[in-house]
């Protein structure tokens, strides 16, 4: 855990460890860290760290300790550049013996800048984020975390994908059939064993302490990061959560109320009936923000109904209109929908997908899929339908012959008990930031409105929560949370809008040296124009100039 002063920008840890690391650097020929600049360490005592033991004491969570099963040295080119760290891959024990492991990766750059940065993952995990990557959104021409000098580490948050029962790792839901795992994932708590065990072994490895903790991560990974934020608020000192699914179960009811939807006789719009109503999405609203560029910038004046399309009679007459059944399955998945119980975590509804709000189409994977939701689920139905497959047979009732389709979202019967349960794990929706503010630490949460996996609008939701607990005002000086106007979930495909932001630049000058992120600009990778990155709720309009440029936008209110 990092020290961290809270309203200024964080200094060395004291003179005297200063003082024990010039003398270390002078003993190595090596140079001591500037926060933000040159690198720790060059000595890593990596093939040591080979069968060495992780207590279980040093983890704040119960465990039965761990150990490294390899540590290599490892060179290989990342983003056009030579790095040279330590591989170390270990495993964390379970207190239920009958539970998986938690296998956890570990890279110590031979040049360490005195930082370290945890991924999330993605989906159900399963498998251990790529320690060498970028964060979530962050553009190709700037080097990753790894790259820059940090040690960085992730876990496959406590158990292992297995491709016999889904052939996508992350859509593996069969773990949740254990308690502990399902905890590991759905709480949390892997997240803290892991940085934990991985602070114990960037310790072991450079014989110093990290100086500054970073998290970031996207969809699962960014509703990790708000729970490192909300569960451990010390732990991190910079946070960047992108697309977070953060009320999981919320979202999964929903999932399975959409799911029902579609799966109904006639009621899923194939791939050209999609394509047809995305392009007329934009046909209707692309120029309403002031400029005709296939992004809706400003997703809520964007009123598209989709009876305009609606084939004569309201049969299904060919891939040029759309049948009653299919306007009925599409308004029910973009609305807003309430479930008429109560669950455990309070959550009382999910605000729908952005479907008529510029959501591309044209990557039906994560939206509707290319075929009608059924039992066997297809695996060319939408991600969240075989998201929803896999949590009935294993979150829910934990019976894989379970037919998904007869849980009824709205009308749980049996099962609302066993729903009101995992929503007080699932759902990590505590708004109350101020411990995390107290401690120092700074996060940034971005999100595309054309996401068609976690809706946008859940995040708009969880910001104006925290904004209503915590203050406007206080919440600025610790947040700031932006949309990307056509952007989608992880720049899937071929996104209206590829966003690139360098996030960590951001963060790290706003947590060491207190320079909070000012008119930050988003490249769309795919083309390079630039956009202004708007603090919500603001939205770029477009004033007069070049269209391909941010100076031709202002964030409109």
């Amino acid at each position: 855990m990092s020290s961290r002063t809270k309203g200024k920008p964080k200094t060395r840890a004291g003179a005297v460890f200063a003082a024990v690391i010039a003398l270390v650097g002078a003993l190595t020929n090596t140079r001591p860290a500037v926060a933000g600049a040159a690198s720790m360490s060059t000595v890593v005592t990596c093939e040591a760290l080979a069968g060495t033991r992780i207590p279980a004491a040093v983890l704040s969570l119960p465990t039965n300790g761990g150990l490294v099963e390899s540590a290599s040295r490892v060179t290989e080119t990342i983003g056009g550049r030579s790095v040279t760290y330590c591989r170390v891959d270990g495993s964390l024990l379970p207190v239920d013996r009958s539970a998986p492991v938690i296998e956890i990766r570990v890279a110590l750059p031979f040049d360490w800048n005195g930082r370290s940065m945890m991924f999330g993952g993605g989906g159900y995990n399963g498998t251990i984020p790529d320690v060498r990557a970028n964060v979530p959104f962050g553009p190709a021409d700037r080097p990753s975390p790894l790259e820059r000098g940090y040690a960085t580490y992730g876990s496959d948050s406590g158990h292992q994908a297995d491709l016999t029962s889904h052939p996508v790792p992350s859509l593996d839901g069969s773990f949740a059939m254990n308690d502990e795992a399902l905890r590991n994932f759905s709480a949390g708590d892997a997240l803290k064993k892991t940085h934990d065990a991985a602070q114990f072994l960037i310790r072991q490895g450079y014989r110093a302490k990290t100086e500054r903790t970073y998290f970031a991560g996207g969809s699962t990974g960014g509703r990790e990061a708000l729970a490192v934020t909300q569960r451990w608020p010390q732990a991190f000192d910079g946070v960047i959560s992108a697309y977070p699914a953060w009320n999981n179960l919320a979202a999964v009811l929903y999932l399975g109320y959409a799911t029902q939807s579609l799966a109904k006789p006639g009621a899923f719009p194939g791939p050209e009936k999609q394509t047809l109503l995305y392009n007329s999405v934009i046909q209707a609203c692309d120029g309403l923000d002031g400029l005709i560029d296939k992004v809706i910038s400003h997703p809520r004046s964007c009123h598209f109904d989709p009876r305009e399309l609606r084939c004569p009679g309201g049969g299904d007459s060919g891939p040029a209109c759309l049948s009653d059944r299919q306007i009925a399955s599409i308004a029910a998945v973009s609305s807003p929908w309430a479930w008429p119980y109560k669950i455990a975590s309070g959550e009382k509804g999910y605000p729908g997908f952005p479907f008529l709000s510029g959501a591309d189409m044209r990557t039906p994977l994560l939206g509707f899929g290319t075929t009608a939701p059924s039992n066997p689920m297809p695996l060319t139905s939408g991600y969240g339908m075989q998201y929803w497959d896999q949590w009935v047979k294993y979150f829910l009732t934990r019976d894989p012959n379970h037919t998904p389709l007869t849980v009824d979202p709205r009308q749980p019967g049996q099962w609302l008990a066993r729903i009101s349960h995992l929503s007080g794990v699932q759902d990590l929706n505590n708004a109350d930031l101020r411990p995390f503010a107290r401690s120092g630490g700074k996060l940034l949460l971005i999100h595309g409105t054309a996401d068609e996996l976690v809706s946008h609008r859940s995040t708009n939701d969880y910001y104006e929560r925290v904004a209503d607990t915590v203050g406007p005002h206080e919440t600025g000086e610790f947040m700031r949370y932006y949309l990307v106007p056509g952007a989608n979930h992880a720049n899937f495909g071929t996104p209206a809008f590829a966003a690139s932001w360098d996030s960590l630049t951001a963060i790290e000058q706003w947590v060491e040296r207190n320079r909070e992120p000012a008119a930050p600009v988003v490249t769309d990778a795919s083309n390079g124009r630039t956009r202004p990155l708007c603090q919500y709720p603001l939205w770029p309009k477009y004033r007069a100039g070049d269209p391909d440029s941010a100076k031709s936008f202002v964030c409109s209110r």
